[in-house]
This record gives C-alpha cells, structure tokens and sequence, in this order.
C-alpha cells in the first residue's frame, strides 16, 4: 500500500496579498489558498504593510489550505517548502527578530529627496552598482529613515527583506540570499557582494545586514515558533525550508522548467500582472553608468536584465472600474472596436514610472476625445495601450530577441494575448502558469531536498495578423504622450 505522495509548498508574499500554492511531484497544482491584506499610505507617496499583518495572513491562508485538502480528502508528504515574494521591501528588527516600525515597500516614494548623494557617488562605485538611482529600494529608504526616523534606526539591529522575514517565522532563521539582495541598491553586481559604498550612504553596517546563502539551500524547518503553528494543523512539523528567492526569479525559474529549457537563448520574457516585467534571462553582470534597466541575480547564479513598469494590470483596472464595465463586457467592447480606438489615447500611467516608457511624474488620461468616442472606444484605447506599452518597454530594453515568452494574470485573455502579438508584430509563446512565482518558489524547495520538481503547463502559442492595422495606431500613442 503506497503512502500520500510527495509534495512541495510554494509561499508567496505578494504586495497586497499571500498565496500557498502545493505542487506535486508530477508537476501538478494540488491545492491553492490565499489571504489578503493591506498596504497603508500614512502619508502622500509612503508605501507600508505592518509584517504582523503577513503573518495574521499565512495563519489564514494555511487554514484555508488545510480545509480545502480535507474537503477534497488529499492527503501529501510533504516534502520542502520555498519562500518568495515581493521585491524591494524593507523591514527593520529588533535583536529578538520583531519589526520596529511598519515594512516599506517598492511603491514607496518618500526616498526621492535623498538620491543626490547616491547620484553623487564616485564613476566606479554607481557603475557597479548597475541599477537605476530611484526611490523605492532599500538602500535610498535606509537613508531616508536615518535622516528623518531615527529613533526607528536606534531602535533597528537587523535588516532584512519580506520574505526572509516570514520565513524566519518559521525556521528562525536570519539569512537571504542573491536575487532579493540584489534587488535593494545595496550590491555591488561585479563584485557580486554588498557594496562598501553603497552601505556607507544608507548608514548600514555589515553585522545588520542579513547573512547570503543560495536560493535551494536549506535553512531550516519548520519548528515550534508562533509562525509554524500556522503549519501545525496539517502535521507539518520539521519540513525542510529553503531559502527561496525573489517573484521574479522565481517567476523565471518555473518558466524554465515549463518549457524543458536548460538555458535561455536570445529570450525575453514578458511577465504581465498589475506590473509588467520585460525580462532578459542570462545577462552578464557588467558595470554600468546610470543604468536605464535594472540588474539583478536569478535563482541560478545567474543574472536577468528587467524593464520594471508599474502600470500594467493596474491601469486596465482603473479604466475598467471608471467605465463601469464587467471584466466578460470590458473585454467584448474593446474587441468590438477596430484599432486605433477612433482616435482615442489613453496614457496608463497612474502611478508615473520610472523614465524609460514614462517620466516619474506621468498621469493617467485620455485624450483624443470627440463625438465619434464612446465606452467601446475608450476600452479598446485602454487595452491597446497595455499593448504599447510593453512595445515601447521592449524597445527600451534594445535586445534582439528571437523568442518572446509571455505570461501572468494579465495574458488569460485569447484576445489580450493576440493583441499584444500584433502590436509586437512577432510570434509568442504563451506558458499559462498559475502562481509562477510561488511554483518557482517550489521548484527551489525540490532542489533543496535533491529533487526536481516537473512544472505541468501547456505552452500556447500567439501568430501575429498579417494585417493587425496596429501601427498606426502604435504611432499614434507615442506622439500623443510625445514618448
């Protein structure tokens, strides 16, 4: 008589919300829960999540989890778990491991006056860092919390990023490791290490920062503290944890598991959810002066080249809800509309952006507006400009790719995924993957334990119209925003 079989559980803490997706050995979704919670803004431009309210999170989402395997009578041995999340976050300990004040997260803007000294760094010292000088990472908040929290720095022996810190409530652990690393402005990419100038201008010394490991390295299990209890219902006592690694590299590492791929050739990715992310796999770590594209490690000991937009998904729903459409009836009005939306342009930026497809400053709005605009036009204006946009994202990016890899949320849609070949003008291949990054979370866990994990997904692919009558339209955005 065989036993439960093997399993292995992905933990994602996303920005606004918390999934535990299980995979089976067979590379299959077995079950999936997940529990929301709020990101606070105190004040105009601040961006912040109490860490208490992830873990009130993984408590419910555990629980839901556990409810939904016992209705479906599943039972799993499992056999690792891997940790993932939200890039970019922030989060200030005590010696005993609590936070001292709320996590600041990548939408967070309140750094943006104390970038001087960082633009002012030496040629050698900003070149390896590689990455843009912007608000929202780790290293410009430290600065900004030293010079206007202080009493939240005293207070502060460890720093650390969201999900090293959940999933220290599990293991007591204290590490992180590459691709979150990375991520924070606070690494010299050459040197592949923390960068002695950049810690200088944050007021961080090397004992508060977290300690490196690799991504599949164990380290620990789940023990006895408050946060494993969420585990104890199950029986899940003593699983391996591992490191785990950042949404993207996570992202990246269950893509090449879907597709069989040992490495990326001449390969972008385009990940689309209420971001988009254009991705470069197997970029060389290289110095770069005032760098227009983030840098980061992969789960690998690699490295990706990403053009980060903050308007994706995010600006397709705000036009939605301002329209008062369904999901079923914004995607048919917009279908019903031939390209060019009558003249209509809509520029997504509610947020602003980071320089390469918009200023940091941009607004959302349409223009082009006249009698011949109605609800259908307006749709079609908004889908088409998550088309252009990340057109103009993947000419930002300057690589000749000879394959284009799409997934996330936002390509669900048949149409979505046809409208964006067409303004591509370029053949996709389309991996509908379902929590990417908490199955690539997963897969990490399964090399842990010496395992590999299959990813179960059934790659799709997008032809591009002969005739999509999209360039016009293309042209038409770009002088609009005069981009």
């Amino acid at each position: 008589m065989t036993g439960p079989a093997a399993a292995y559980l992905g933990l994602d803490l996303g920005t606004s919300g918390l999934k535990l997706t299980l995979v089976g050995e067979n590379g299959s979704i077995v079950c999936e829960s997940e529990a929301d919670y709020d990101v606070r803004a105190p004040q105009p431009g601040h961006a912040e999540t109490d860490p208490a309210d992830w873990a009130a999170a993984l408590e419910s989402a555990a629980a839901k989890l556990s409810s939904s395997m016992t209705a479906a009578d599943t039972a799993v041995n499992l056999r690792g778990i891997g940790v993932t999340g939200q890039m970019h976050g922030l989060v200030l300990t005590n010696d005993a491991g609590k936070p001292v004040r709320p996590a600041i997260l990548w939408p967070d803007q309140r750094a943006a006056g104390c970038l001087a000294p960082w633009t002012r760094l030496d040629d050698g010292a900003r070149g390896r860092l590689s990455n843009p000088i912007v608000a929202g990472m780790p290293g410009p908040a430290l600065s900004w919390l030293r010079d206007f929290e202080p009493e939240s720095r005293q207070a502060a022996s460890q720093v650390t990023f969201p999900k090293d810190w959940l999933r220290g409530l599990l293991t007591g652990d204290r590490v992180t490791e590459r691709t979150d690393a990375s991520a924070s402005l606070l690494w010299d990419v050459v040197a592949d290490g923390w960068s002695p100038e950049a810690m200088e201008l944050s007021g961080v010394s090397g004992d508060q920062l977290p300690a490196l490991v690799a991504c599949d390295e164990l380290t620990g299990a789940v023990g006895e503290s408050a946060g494993a209890d969420s585990f104890g219902r199950f029986g899940w006592r003593e699983v391996p944890v591992v490191a785990g690694g950042s949404d993207v590299a996570c992202v990246l590492a269950a893509l090449q598991k879907a597709q069989g791929a040992q490495r990326w050739h001449h390969t972008v990715v385009i990940n689309l959810g209420t971001g988009i992310q254009i991705l470069r796999p197997d970029a060389a770590p290289v110095p770069r002066l005032d760098a227009p594209t983030h840098l980061y490690a992969d789960s690998d000991a690699g490295w990706y080249e990403m053009v980060a937009i903050q308007n994706g998904g995010l600006a397709l729903s705000w036009a939605q809800q301002v329209l008062g459409f369904g999901w079923d009836e914004f995607v048919a009005a917009a279908r019903s509309t031939p390209a060019g939306s009558a003249g209509a342009s809509f520029s997504p930026f509610l947020t602003g952006e980071r320089g390469l497809v918009a200023d940091h400053d941009a607004k959302a709005a349409w223009s082009g507006l006249t009698p011949s605009v109605g609800r259908a036009e307006l749709a079609r204006s908004a889908f088409e400009a998550l088309a252009f946009t990340v057109r103009r994202g993947l000419e930002a990016l300057n690589f000749a790719a000879q394959a284009v890899v799409l997934t996330g949320g936002g390509a669900r849609d048949p149409w979505v995924r046809q409208l964006i070949g067409d303004v591509l003008g370029q053949p996709l291949r389309y991996v509908p993957l379902r929590s990417a990054s908490a199955v690539g979370a997963a897969v990490l866990a399964a090399r842990g334990v010496g395992e590999s994990l299959p990813v179960a997904a059934q790659v799709l692919d997008v032809v591009p119209a002969a005739e999509s009558r999209t360039e016009a339209a293309y042209a038409g955005w770009l002088a609009a925003g005069k981009r």
